[in-house]
């Protein structure tokens, strides 16, 4: 059985949430979509997020949202992250906090796909336990349960996320990077049949710096002066990567890179 994961990149407030619900359902039918993952921590206002606003993307079709680094930006998602399995946080964060960093949730086909959420430590603030030790650990425990397991690297380094790659190859089936809101083009399939890609890019308005009003960031780099980093409303696209996995082995077959625009047009 072939298990086909689509991974979306960083959701940006109003914008990425709306693209979402407006195109994903039309995406995942054309193309057999089985398990939706969205990265979330910029649902909010570009960042943290809210409840209401986790039960938006649940309601348009994602099935797991991953928290990154602003995962705890708005206080009302600690009560309800315990209550939601399908909202998880790096796992490689203490072992204290809410929630969980990794769940299995069972597609309408009946295969079941394991879903870990880690974080980098190069260049980010977050103080966190090593992602390479933690990702060997949790994917063990998961093998008991499934075979097609995907992983959210969600991190500032490139070089941090290709190692996870190569770390991860015939481990995962399908390795992404989220974090940095720029997609990549080195989608591809490891020796050990991984499917990989570095980041799956930014769900929100490109017409901007990164989901940001581009005046306001402008006047933050060349004034030196603080600005307040509003959430842009152009050309709002939908991006991330589609892995084909094999159930039986869980190999990937295929990745590739996907773009939807607001008038639905894939590239």
């Amino acid at each position: 059985m072939k298990v086909r994961i689509l991974a979306i990149g960083d959701v940006v407030g109003k914008p990425g949430r709306s693209i979402i619900v407006n195109r994903i359902g039309e995406y995942c039918r054309k193309e057999l979509v089985d398990c939706v993952i969205a990265n979330g921590e910029n649902l909010a206002g570009g960042s943290g997020l809210m409840p209401s606003e986790a039960d938006e993307l649940f309601r348009a079709g994602v099935h797991v949202i991953t928290g990154g680094d602003h995962i705890w930006g708005k206080k009302e998602i600690i009560p309800y992250i315990d209550r939601t399995p399908g909202l998880i946080r790096p796992a490689n964060y203490p072992p204290d906090q809410p929630g969980k960093g990794y769940t299995v949730i069972e597609t309408p086909s009946g295969a079941k796909v394991g879903v870990i959420h880690l974080q980098g430590r190069v260049f980010m603030n977050t103080h966190c336990d090593c992602p390479f030790v933690a990702a060997k650990k949790i994917v063990a425990e998961l093998r008991q349960k499934t075979n097609v397991i995907a992983v959210d690297m969600h991190c500032e380094a490139t070089s941090e996320k290709v190692a996870m790659g190569w770390w991860l190859d015939g481990h995962a089936s399908f390795v992404f990077g989220t974090h940095t809101h720029i997609q990549t083009a080195d989608e591809r399939i490891l020796p050990q049949g991984t499917a990989y890609i570095t980041d799956c890019g930014m769900t929100g308005p490109y017409e901007s710096v990164i989901g940001r009003r581009v005046d306001r960031v402008l006047h933050r780099f060349t004034t030196g002066m603080p600005a307040h980093f509003e959430v842009a409303t152009g050309d709002v696209r939908l991006c991330g990567a589609l892995a084909t996995i094999d159930s039986g082995s869980g190999r990937a077959i295929e990745v590739k890179r996907v773009v939807i625009l607001e008038d639905g047009t894939v590239k």
